[in-house]
């Protein structure tokens, strides 16, 4: 076990631990294009490993990342191992990250009022300039 993965297993609180595995796992763009195979419909581990130049242990261990991260939900039926996109665990780590959009929000009003306190150019400088962007296109 990785000192990350100790770290995420000893949290007390287990919103804080939901969030901890959800963040681990998408840290990994291997997870992430698990994820993105999965939007369309259910695959079979074999399926999902196919693309990746890594074993077929070591998708099988990613997947178990994301499914202890409540992204992927696996169903076994004897030796066949199907996996479906499971993303209650998301909302939680989006109603996080929104938590923080007051603060993008407020970085964006600022830019919006530091925009409108520049001088608008003269409408003929504005018309050259548009006559010398058409004049580049045509070159």
């Amino acid at each position: 076990m990785t000192a990350a993965v100790r770290f995420i297993e000893e949290s007390a609180d287990p919103e804080e631990l939901i969030l901890d595995r959800v963040f681990f796992a998408l840290s990994d763009p291997v997870r992430r294009k698990i994820l993105q195979r999965l939007e369309d419909a259910p695959l079979l581990v074999s399926e999902l490993a196919a693309p990746f130049e890594i074993s077929l242990q070591a998708v099988s261990r990613h997947i178990q990342v994301l499914v202890r991260a409540g992204l992927v939900r696996q169903e076994r039926t004897g030796r066949i191992s199907r996996c479906s996109l499971e993303l209650g665990s998301v909302y939680a780590a989006a109603v996080w990250i929104n938590r923080y959009s007051k603060y993008w929000q407020d970085q964006f009003n600022l830019l919006a009022a530091t925009l409108s306190e520049v001088p608008a150019a003269p409408k003929k400088a504005r018309a050259r300039r548009k006559a010398g962007k058409k004049t580049e296109e045509k070159r």
